[in-house]
């Protein structure tokens, strides 16, 4: 018997997904959170599981939630890229994107691919930390974006994977010093809570030479041989060195995941943007692959 799966339940379960909570979802879908809720047990009564578990406060996806969710995500991409294909429509409007600030450059290419491509849409950019642009997404304040987050609690779409690597000036010994003069782009980085939290487990102090949102004073710093930082491996500027961990007595770092975070309610512009940014950044994959295995 042909069995047809509802697809508006379907993007209810990967609101519900994304927010970790109804009421996030409800909020996104301009709906009741009573409704949000009979949605999801309807999809779980079609499907004959449990889609959530609930821990403390938030809601986590199940062994099959989590299953799921992969397909889920592939059959809306299909659904609105099908609906865009044969509405023949030039796309128009505003496109918020979301980017941390260390991936602007990175995604340029893409910005400028979708720009030429769709002439009759504004985009405007926001800058911010890993975790205030996945807020932003799930909040509605952007419509598309880039989120950092540590390769074992990726969320969204991975576009890829690569190493967290120390990062130093030419010539400079700013890694022997102790306490560790740090030079970090913004106190909630992604990448923060993990450098510091590795220090800690190796004992090693450290002290903070300069925070900012703006990635290039920190850069100045590192180039200064006033501080080292870290950064994805494949962002960092071919003027500065990065630091085998071992042989720098630092402590090896996580890999990071670059994830695309697309809201629930997904606008015909974000998903030809979201296309962009996978063929753009696909080939930046191999970049990656290769500075994971010089700093292994």
């Amino acid at each position: 018997m042909i069995r047809n799966l509802d697809l508006a339940l379907i993007r209810t379960f990967v609101a519900v997904a994304d927010g970790g909570s109804m009421t996030v979802a409800a909020n996104l879908l301009h709906m009741t959170q009573g409704a949000v809720s009979q949605q999801v047990k309807r999809l779980e009564d079609l499907l004959d599981c449990l889609l959530f578990v609930r821990k403390a406060r938030k809601l986590e996806l199940s062994r099959q939630g989590e299953q799921f969710l992969v397909k889920a995500r592939q059959l809306l991409r299909l659904n609105d890229e099908i609906w865009a294909d044969m509405s023949g429509q030039a796309l128009r409007g505003s496109l918020r994107v979301g980017v941390p600030y260390d991936l602007v450059t990175p995604l340029a290419p893409a910005m400028k691919a979708f720009a030429e491509a769709n002439p009759l849409v504004e985009i405007s950019l926001a800058c911010a930390a890993s975790p205030e642009l996945g807020e932003a997404v799930e909040s509605g304040r952007v419509d598309v974006a880039l989120v950092e987050y540590a390769a074992s609690e990726a969320q969204g779409e991975v576009i890829r994977v690569e190493p967290l690597v120390w990062v130093t000036g030419r010539g400079s010994d700013a890694w022997q010093k102790r306490p560790l003069p740090l030079s970090m782009v913004d106190e909630r980085c992604a990448f923060r809570p993990v450098v510091l939290g590795a220090l800690a487990d190796e004992g090693i102090a450290w002290r903070t030479v300069f925070e900012s949102g703006n990635i290039e004073a920190t850069a100045a710093t590192v180039r200064a041989g006033l501080a080292v930082t870290a950064w994805l491996v494949s962002t960092v500027p071919g003027d500065l060195e990065t630091l085998a961990p071992h042989a720098a007595g630092l402590p090896a770092l996580p890999p990071f995941a670059i994830c695309l975070r697309l809201p629930a309610a997904v606008q015909p512009a974000a998903l030809e943007f979201a296309r962009c940014v996978r063929e753009s950044m696909a080939g930046d994959a191999r970049m990656a692959r290769a500075g994971l295995a010089k700093v292994a």
